[in-house]
């Protein structure tokens, strides 16, 4: 997870947040415990509760990296691109294309996003997959982040996504992991968007955002889909379809490179 989609995210993403947040700060174990009461009130199973927090403790090295970001970014976009953009990463996308041909066709009929916008968002956000999706342990991460005072209804409302996850068994707890704001899966989901627009398109009953290749593609167009995104229309800077990127990611820098990445993927 490349640092401008994080500081990004933790500067501006919209989410649902709990009716009655827990008390932030104070004693650990003690806001565990409050958090735990909250998730049962959310529908959260007990076994499930007593397994998500068995043992958590505070992580200092995701504090320390939060406290690190500054939300900016003074790259221009010629800079930042040549670094994200180059000829061996389009080759590898353009071989996804043809790969995934069918699988990214079925994908675009049901939701209107073309392929090479899709594959343009995997290969930036994870290298198709084969990049750094995160090893960290998201209810760690995110119970580190809610007690933490700054945004803590933010990452109390991701935290019980967390566990909304493991309610539904999406994935087991040995997989909920992620990047440093909890970050999940191959194109990067935030536990609240995993919740809101997961697609389970191998249809084995479960969202799988690590290793489900349909699952991934489909979940990242159908947000798009969601947000606006209309097919066979322009997607740059100025048209409706990149401002419904903004779900996505809204530093227009990224969302360019998003645009300039899918063209090259479509041999513009």
């Amino acid at each position: 997870m490349h640092i401008l989609r994080l500081a990004v995210i933790l500067a501006a993403l919209a989410i649902s947040i709990p009716a009655q947040a827990a008390r932030c700060g104070g004693d650990f174990n003690g806001f565990i415990a409050a958090m735990s009461q909250e998730a049962a009130a959310a529908g959260i199973s007990q076994s499930v509760i007593s397994q998500a927090f068995a043992g958590v403790t505070q992580d200092q090295a995701v504090l320390s990296f939060d406290r690190r970001q500054r939300g900016t970014f003074n790259k221009t976009f010629e800079q930042y691109v040549s670094t994200r953009v180059g000829p061996g990463r389009i080759n590898t996308g353009k071989a996804m294309l043809q790969r995934h041909a069918s699988l990214l066709a079925r994908i675009q009929q049901r939701f209107g996003v073309p392929p090479e916008i899709v594959v343009a968002i995997w290969g930036l956000e994870s290298d198709f997959g084969k990049g750094d999706i995160g090893k960290m342990p998201v209810i760690r991460t995110l119970t580190t982040m809610a007690h933490d005072c700054r945004r803590t209804e933010l990452f109390q409302g991701e935290l019980l996504a967390a566990l909304k996850i493991l309610q539904r068994g999406d994935l087991p707890l040995r997989d909920l992991i992620g990047a440093y704001a909890g970050e999940l899966g191959q194109t990067q989901f935030l536990p609240s968007s995993y919740i809101k627009y997961g697609v389970d398109f191998d249809g084995n009953g479960h969202v799988d955002l690590r290793h489900s290749i349909p699952d991934v593609l489909a979940s990242t167009a159908n947000l798009l889909r969601t947000a606006g995104f209309k097919g066979g229309a322009d997607y740059h800077e100025g048209s409706a379809n990149f401002e419904a990127m903004r779900e996505w990611n809204r530093a227009t820098i990224y969302r360019k490179t998003i645009a300039y990445f899918a063209d090259r993927l479509a041999g513009r």
